[in-house]
């Protein structure tokens, strides 16, 4: 099955579930990425030949089509050329401003959703509240249960919808927890919803009791210079330190020593809310407890008081709690590692991910010859 993924841009570092998917799903997969208009296939360096550029030039001035008429043929042609019998859109915007092509494609169409394009109330507006897009859709996915709530809410059509939490790398399932350093990770893009100041002010009553305590923060962002600023005027400058972005194999080092993970996710005043963060189950399946917030997906995946410490947005002391408990009984922080570990490994692994996907687009296929 030859399979074509539709990405609004290529290979952003934040976006490993994508990437998950163009390296792990069963079968040929072209991976077309950037906006309408704008569309390129990874491994060629033009859609289509002169030959045919030309014929779709000379069409649109005959027939007066508007230019977008020669990138929307190109794109055609080129699903065409390579047989495609499936397109998996990743984001539902990106499937908004790509209807005329899906619909002109005659392809079945698997629509992804992934966090900001089901939650920002802008984005929704201006996408019409995705009447059109699941009308196109073959299948819908949402990757957690309020999500799921949140699509059903604008009109998804329930036979349409399908929920498949994210699945982390196979590799964290290698790390071996150590346990060795009072050391808190937080990876993710600076951001509102994200909300990585949080985080800084909660880390900063612990080290009333454990001065030697340090949180390492690793990603970029607007809020970046922001968090900067938050642990300069407290002080915190020997405590905490900001990693920029890292690769995964740090990641999982880091992973190793650290006592938890933490984030303080919140939904942002536009409605912008989380996924399910990958993170967060890099982080259980690398076998350490979850410090979080009852916020979007991260409660479907974090069993409070077992896999994890959840508290609810915005409760810096709350959250500032759970750390010091971690802190003084490392016991009871090993054993929720080893049962966010187990937990992980049963339900959330990247080979139950794939299938789940793999399963949806076959079906879809299979549906739609019928």
């Amino acid at each position: 099955m030859n399979i074509a993924i539709f990405s609004p841009s290529k290979n952003p570092y934040s976006e490993t579930f994508i990437q998950a998917h163009k390296n792990n799903l069963k079968g040929d997969v072209f991976y077309y990425y950037g906006s309408k208009g704008h569309m390129q296939l990874e491994g060629v360096n033009r859609l289509v030949s002169k030959l045919s550029l030309l014929r779709f030039r000379i069409i649109r001035k005959l027939r007066k089509h508007p230019f977008s008429y020669i990138r929307e043929q190109s794109v055609l042609a080129s699903l065409k050329k390579n047989s495609i019998a499936v397109v998996l859109v990743e984001y539902g915007t990106h499937a908004y401003n790509l209807q005329s092509l899906l619909k002109s494609s005659g392809l079945p169409v698997i629509v992804h959703f992934h966090g900001y394009d089901a939650s920002v109330k802008t984005v929704i507006e201006q996408c019409n509240f995705y009447k059109e897009v699941f009308q196109i859709a073959t299948k819908v996915v949402a990757v957690s249960k309020k999500m799921e709530h949140i699509l059903l809410e604008m009109g998804c059509p329930e036979n349409k919808l399908v929920y498949n939490v994210y699945g982390p790398d196979s590799k964290f399932e290698t790390v071996q927890p150590k346990f060795t350093k009072k050391q808190f990770i937080g990876i993710g893009r600076f951001t509102d919803k994200k909300a990585p100041y949080y985080t800084v002010m909660a880390f900063k009553g612990v080290i009333k009791k454990h001065p030697d305590a340090k949180l390492l923060l690793a990603g970029d962002g607007s809020l970046l210079n922001m968090c900067q600023n938050l642990v300069s005027y407290y002080g915190l400058e020997k405590h905490v330190e900001f990693l920029g972005v890292i690769k995964p194999d740090l990641y999982r080092k880091i992973l190793s020593e650290s006592i938890a993970f933490v984030q303080h996710s919140i939904t942002a005043l536009n409605g912008d809310m989380e996924g399910t963060p990958v993170a967060i189950l890099e982080a259980s399946m690398a076998g350490i407890p979850i410090i979080s917030t009852n916020h979007a997906g991260i409660s479907d995946v974090v069993v409070h008081n077992k896999t994890g410490l959840l508290g609810e947005e915005h409760d810096v002391e709350r959250m500032s709690k759970h750390m010091l408990k971690l802190l003084d009984d490392e016991d009871y922080a090993k054993e929720m590692g080893a049962a966010g570990k187990a937990h992980a490994l049963e339900n959330f692994s990247m080979m139950r991910h794939i299938q789940t996907l793999q399963n949806i687009l076959e079906c879809a296929t299979k549906d739609f010859r019928l």
